[in-house]
């Protein structure tokens, strides 16, 4: 197996007015997602959030404590969220095995265990896509399906934005530290979420896109409300979106997204709405 990390550096949204589009996808996609028999992670300065992924096809993959948490397991100062967005698959956690299926999710707090990932199938593989911020206490492990979720219907067929917003790790449902995390499915027809957009200077949040065809693209929006930038984006690529940006998309095609969130306030409703006509 092999496990790759990269440092991603806060940005001031002053600056940021400035980048060009290689510097906006260099510091804020992640456009490489699930390579197999690799664990990759992006550690953003943005609360610490770290942004991974793991694709077991031929080995189980284990979490190793990358070099800048200085810790002996990764789980030792923080706590995760993974989804499973692929074949059936188990997370192991020490001795306890977790199954998760499509769209399954599993909450990790800290402590210094052991974490793999197995994929069971080689012939359906799982794909885990995982958030990991930091955490001053434990709170149990607990596996959360779209059953268990804070659901809430958005929007319409006629703005094409009719979604189901499925909050999982989320203090409704299980007590964390900070992580947050849910999944936003867009029905047939509909292409844009987050709209109207906001911003959270509370907390920053990563998106993850997928369930979208091979030949389709997704638009992400970002920057400040008066100073808004785009990236283009494939399915199964994520993107981070920091304190001072609003972070919404709209593509060719109908897809779901993930999203999880780090930061001081664990209110989903805390949000700092703008117009859609001020937007610029």
């Amino acid at each position: 197996m092999k496990t790759n990390y990269e440092l991603r550096y806060a940005a001031h949204p002053e600056d940021a007015k400035h980048y060009d589009t290689a510097r906006i996808r260099r510091d804020f996609l992640i456009e490489q997602v699930f390579v197999p028999d690799e664990v990759n992670m992006v550690y953003s300065m943005y609360d610490r959030m770290i942004v991974g992924d793991a694709m077991p096809v031929n080995e189980q993959l284990e979490l190793e404590a990358i070099d800048p948490l200085k810790a002996p397991f990764f789980l030792t100062r923080r706590e995760m969220g993974i989804y499973n967005v692929g074949g059936t698959g188990i997370v192991k956690v020490d001795d306890i095995m977790f199954t998760l299926n499509y769209k399954e999710a599993l909450y990790l707090g800290s402590g210094n265990r052991q974490v793999t990932f197995i994929s069971p199938n080689p012939k359906n593989l799982a794909k885990f896509y995982f958030n990991s911020t930091t955490a001053h206490r434990n709170y149990p492990d607990k596996k959360v399906t779209k059953a268990d979720a804070v659901t809430a219907t958005m929007g319409s067929l006629k703005n094409s934005n009719d979604r189901i917003i499925n909050k999982m790790i989320v203090n409704q449902v299980l007590p964390t530290c900070q992580l947050q995390m849910g999944m936003t499915e867009l029905k047939t027809g509909s292409v844009w979420n987050t709209m109207p957009a906001h911003v959270h200077t509370r907390r920053m949040e990563a998106y993850f896109y997928f369930d979208i065809p091979e030949d389709q693209a997704i638009c992400h929006f970002m920057g400040e409300v008066n100073e808004t930038r785009h990236i283009w984006m494939r399915g199964e690529q994520a993107v981070l979106s920091p304190e001072w940006s609003i972070h919404s998309a709209a593509a060719t095609h109908n897809y779901t997204f993930i999203w999880g969130m780090g930061g001081e306030n664990l209110d989903y409703g805390d949000q700092d709405f703008s117009l859609i006509t001020d937007l610029k």
